[in-house]
C-alpha cells in the first residue's frame, strides 16, 4: 500500500525511549512520556524535550486525546532468567496491570509490549496468560514473536518478546511476514568472542563476533559491561558511546544521565532500554500496513509451553514456526563495529572470572582458559611497572 499513516503514541516505562525513538524514526509521535527512574528522565527531558513527562505511571488518569497506540516496555525485574522471578505479580513487573487500567477507560488501537522472553517460560507461562486473557477481554487480537536485535545488523546478541495487539485490524501479519535464517555463528576461532565476567558460575554469556545481551547492571551504579575476547588475546570491555549505538541510540544518548546521577549508572539504562532499530521495524510494519489483511498460517493450538511465536484467531492461540530473525541486515563483527577505544578487563576482574569459571563445571575452549591466564599475567606486569 502507498498510504503511509502516523501513530500518535503514549510511551509507558519509557526508560531512555528506545521505543519511542525507533517509532519516531518510522514516523510516529510520542505525544506523552512515563517513566520514574531519575536518570532515565534526565535522558527523555534531554532528547524528548517537547513531549510531556509523567513521573508515576499510578497517577496518569488520561491519556492525550487521539492516542493510536500505547507502547509499554514494562519491567522485567520479576519476570528475568537473572532477576527475582516472582512472576506477573512481583511487585515492579506487576506494574502492567497499569497499562490494562488505562486501556480499560480509553479506546486505543494498538498495543505494543515488550519484555524478555523469559517470560514464556516462567511459572509455565503465567505472565504471556495473564496479558493474553487481559487483552481478549478488551476485545484486542494479539500476536507475538521473540525477535533477536542482531537481525538488525547489531552484533549483540538480545532477544525479546514484542507483542503487538488490535482492536481494529489483525496485528499477526505485522509480526510474522519475514523469517530469515540466522546468521552463522558458532566458530569462534579468529573471531572476537564476547562474554560475561561476572556469572563465571551460572554461564558465560557466549557470543561469536558479538557481545551477549547487555545487562542492566547494579542499581548503585556499578557498571557491568560485557568483556571481548580478541583474536590477538587481549581481554577488554566496550566504552559505554558503543553500548548505546548496539542499543541503535547515538553515541551519548545517556550523557544527560550523568548530571543526576553517577556515569556508572548509564550501562543501567542501556542495558535495560529496548533495542531502536527493531522499534522502527515494528514501526514501519505499524506505518504501511493493510487492515484487510489477515494471517492464517499456523502449527497448531498452543499447548503446554508458549512457543516463541503466536497468535489469536477465534478465541484460540496459536503457534507459528518462525525464527527470531525477520530480516537479515549485513552482519558486522563486533571488532569491526565499535568506534570507541575499549578498557582492558582489569586485573581484579579477570582474576575473579577466571577462579569462578575454573571452579565450575561450564565449558569453554582451551583457548580462552589460556587467554585468560595470560591476560592475568600481562596485567600483573604493566601493575608492577
Amino acid at each position: 500500500m502507498d498510504t503511509k499513516r502516523t501513530f500518535k503514541v503514549a510511551g509507558l516505562f519509557a526508560g531512555i525511549g528506545g521505543i519511542e525513538l525507533g517509532l519516531a524514526n518510522a514516523g510516529h509521535e510520542a505525544t506523552v512520556l512515563c517513566e520514574n527512574d531519575p536518570s532515565a528522565k534526565a535522558v527523555l527531558q534531554a532528547r524528548f524535550p517537547n513531549t510531556p513527562l509523567v513521573e508515576d505511571v499510578r497517577e496518569l488518569d488520561k491519556l492525550p486525546k487521539g492516542t493510536d497506540l500505547l507502547a509499554a516496555g514494562f519491567p522485567c525485574q520479576d519476570l528475568s532468567q537473572a532477576g527475582a522471578t516472582r512472576g506477573i505479580k512481583g511487585v515492579r513487573s506487576g506494574l502492567v496491570g497499569e497499562v490494562f487500567r488505562l486501556l480499560e477507560t480509553h479506546d486505543v488501537p494498538w498495543v505494543l509490549l515488550e519484555n524478555v522472553p523469559f517470560m514464556l517460560r516462567l511459572g509455565r507461562g503465567a505472565a504471556m496468560s495473564f496479558i493474553i486473557e487481559r487483552m481478549e477481554k478488551l476485545g484486542y487480537r494479539w500476536a507475538y514473536r521473540v525477535v533477536d536485535a542482531r537481525a538488525f545488523g547489531r552484533p549483540q546478541r538480545r532477544e525479546r518478546v514484542y507483542l503487538l495487539a488490535s482492536r481494529t485490524a489483525d496485528p499477526a501479519p505485522l509480526l510474522f511476514k519475514g523469517d530469515s535464517p540466522p546468521a552463522n555463528g558458532v566458530d569462534y576461532r579468529g573471531r572476537a568472542c564476547g562474554f560475561y565476567w561476572t556469572e563465571g558460575v551460572r554461564g558465560l554469556g557466549w557470543a561469536v563476533g558479538a557481545v551477549p545481551t547487555l545487562k542492566g547492571g547494579s542499581t548503585v551504579g556499578i557498571a557491568s559491561p560485557p568483556a571481548i575476547w580478541r583474536p590477538d588475546g587481549r581481554i577488554v570491555t566496550p566504552d559505554i558511546r558503543d553500548a548505546e549505538r548496539l542499543q541503535g541510540f547515538r553515541a551519548n544518548w545517556t550523557k544527560p544521565a550523568e548530571e543526576v546521577s553517577r556515569p556508572g549508572f548509564r550501562w543501567k539504562l542501556v542495558g535495560n532500554a529496548v533495542s531502536v532499530p527493531v522499534a522502527k521495524w515494528i514501526g514501519d510494519r505499524l506505518a504501511r500496513f493493510d487492515p484487510d489483511e489477515y494471517w492464517d498460517d499456523h502449527d497448531g493450538i498452543v499447548s503446554g509451553a508458549w512457543p516463541d511465536a503466536a497468535y489469536s484467531s477465534d478465541g484460540c492461540a496459536l503457534r507459528v514456526n518462525l525464527s527470531k530473525w525477520p530480516v537479515n541486515r549485513k552482519q558486522r563483527d563486533i571488532l569491526e563495529f565499535m568506534k570507541y577505544e575499549p578498557k582492558e578487563l582489569s586485573l581484579r576482574a579477570t582474576k575473579g572470572f577466571e577462579k569462578r569459571l575454573s571452579s565450575s563445571t561450564l565449558r569453554a575452549p582451551d583457548e580462552f582458559r589460556a587467554a585468560l591466564i595470560q591476560h592475568i599475567d600481562r596485567m600483573k606486569l604493566q601493575a608492577a611497572n
